[in-house]
């Protein structure tokens, strides 16, 4: 009964991401302000609708099918990015930098990055000092984050990818508490930022973009599990002060997905590339 009725209000799985995005937007301004102004949404939803146009005739020479992944990623940009001094223009490169990644980083025809993470992970590493993303002014406040979690879980589940989103989520506390071990510091210190919108955004939907996500269920377990790992290791390393370890401090989750994700795709991607017969003399398609 649930499933039925989940396919009655969210039809498809990308539905169901902009059903949770907006709500995350609008439980958090609501409830924080974290926007701090529509504007900021309508500039940034503007510039990616307007480089999704452009790019989509100059490179593929037609209008895009839909613009419902610009408003994605207008939105996840909007809710995670936070210029300093009122600055305006990381809105508009952030947007041109997610919306070009699809055009332009790509191998075996698919696009390697989750558009929004590649975005975000380029502005807090070209301009660290400009930009932050949002923590603390998201809260903790337990309702607000249960409607996120409850929303999250009943897209993921209607995504059929909820095993990305759990599996990202356990293997995130099971670190937390070795990290703890090590460190000294309180678990829940550790585990609070679960509950942020970075590491939500990061569980419901960076992690779970179907056209960067590899084929099978074990392997998309797997990579999860990794890039868990890394982020986990990127904040033992500023903990402990291992050099270089500060440049991925502003977005561990963020940083992570960038590095493993890709990585771990083009493999996948390279790994079910039929390969030719011996006997096969035929023209590269590419060629013909």
């Amino acid at each position: 009964m649930m499933k039925s009725f989940l396919a009655r209000v969210l039809p498809t799985p990308k539905h169901a991401i902009t059903a949770l995005i907006t709500t995350i937007l609008v439980v958090g301004e609501w409830r924080f302000g974290i926007v701090g102004g529509f504007e900021k949404i309508l500039l940034t939803l503007g510039a990616c609708v307007l480089f999704e146009e452009v790019l989509s005739r100059f490179v593929l020479g037609r209008r895009p099918v839909s613009l419902q992944g610009a408003y994605i990623s207008g939105v996840s940009l909007t809710i995670l990015i936070r210029p300093q001094d009122g600055l305006i223009w990381p809105f508009v490169a952030g947007a041109f930098l997610t919306i070009a990644s699809k055009y332009v980083l790509r191998y075996r025809s698919r696009h390697l990055w989750n558009p929004s993470n590649i975005g975000i992970a380029a502005l807090v590493l070209l301009a660290p000092a400009k930009i932050a993303i949002l923590s603390h002014e998201f809260g903790n406040d337990i309702a607000g984050n249960a409607v996120i979690w409850g929303l999250g879980l009943l897209v993921a589940t209607r995504a059929r990818v909820l095993h990305i989103s759990v599996t990202y989520a356990i293997s995130f506390a099971v670190l937390a508490f070795l990290r703890s071990a090590w460190t000294g510091t309180p678990v829940l210190a550790e585990l609070a930022p679960l509950t942020g919108p970075m590491y939500q955004l990061m569980a419901f939907f960076m992690l779970t973009d179907p056209r960067t996500t590899v084929g099978t269920r074990r392997g998309r377990i797997v990579v999860v599990a990794l890039i868990a790992l890394v982020e986990a290791l990127i904040r033992l390393g500023n903990d402990l002060d291992v050099p270089y370890a500060l440049l991925f401090a502003p977005a561990p989750p963020i940083l992570a997905l960038a590095i493993v994700g890709p990585l771990a795709l083009a493999l996948d991607l390279r790994r079910r590339e039929p390969r030719p017969s011996g006997l096969d003399r035929s023209p590269s398609p590419a060629l013909s």
